[in-house]
């Protein structure tokens, strides 16, 4: 009998596989037969004008309830995610740095973030941890982003400026560990000091294997985490795809000069 090396197998395919997605928001079409297949340890970017499906399609990954995906396919390690909630998608290594952070008064961010380490830790069959013993980690991560030391005691994102609300979120993501990571839009309304020891912190400090997709419109992101792949996103689905020579075309010639045809490379 043939020795089968399953994890061998997986490294092979796709971490996200997302074929002909097709999905409305309030009756109205926004993703047109999207697919995108991303690997392990890649950093895939899309970029597009606005209203083109960008930050559609990373709700639709996170499951948002809001979208109602119509047809189409989307395997995370293999395993279709189309009917998992919002939590058994992060549990399974999906997360999502939101554009906007939520708000969340009368929750200490402490506390938030101690939750949401101990649910991963239990959905990995670990056991979870006290307050003395997150404080550790907490503070080693925190230092790590140059966040100030009141952060654990102040109200989830309450009141924060929104460079605090998106290291805060990064933050999040470090203490989880994922294995695919959504940018939406994360350079937005960060100065360049902030974008240095985010984008600096995400290379050193996540797995050697986890794999980032960027939504942006800006390249200045891209000097600091430079990508394995560019994809060019018009009326809800990609439409061009390349090296980051891609951003350069797009820097001289604007969205206009990428017709919708089928993916080239």
């Amino acid at each position: 009998m043939n020795n089968i090396n399953y994890s061998e197998i997986l490294e092979q395919s796709p971490l996200l596989h997302i074929k002909n997605i097709c999905a409305d928001v309030s009756d109205t079409r926004i993703l047109n037969g999207l697919d995108l297949d991303i690997y392990s340890g890649e950093i895939h970017v899309i970029m597009g004008p606005n209203g083109c499906g960008k930050s559609t399609l990373s709700k639709i990954l996170a499951g948002h309830p809001a979208y109602n995906v119509i047809s189409g396919d989307i395997k995370l390690c293999g395993k279709d995610i189309m009917t998992m909630t919002p939590e058994e998608r992060s549990h399974a290594g999906l997360f999502l740095a939101f554009q906007y952070p939520v708000e969340i008064p009368g929750v200490s961010n402490f506390d938030f973030l101690r939750a949401a380490y101990n649910e991963k830790e239990k959905s990995l069959g670990k056991e979870e941890i006290g307050p003395m013993e997150f404080m550790t980690i907490f503070n080693e991560k925190s230092e790590a982003l140059k966040i100030p030391s009141d952060f654990g005691g102040r109200d989830l994102n309450d009141g924060f400026s929104g460079g605090e609300k998106k290291r805060n979120e990064i933050l999040q993501m470090l203490l989880l560990q994922p294995q695919l990571v959504i940018l939406d839009e994360i350079d937005s309304g960060l100065d360049v000091d902030a974008l240095k020891v985010i984008c600096a912190n995400l290379r050193t400090n996540l797995p050697e294997k986890t794999s980032l997709l960027i939504i942006t419109h800006y390249q200045k992101i891209l000097d600091y985490l430079p990508p394995t792949t560019v994809h060019i996103m018009k009326h809800g689905k990609i439409v061009k795809t390349g090296s980051k020579d891609l951003v350069y075309q797009l820097n001289l010639h604007g969205y206009d000069f990428f017709a919708n045809t089928d993916v080239k490379k």
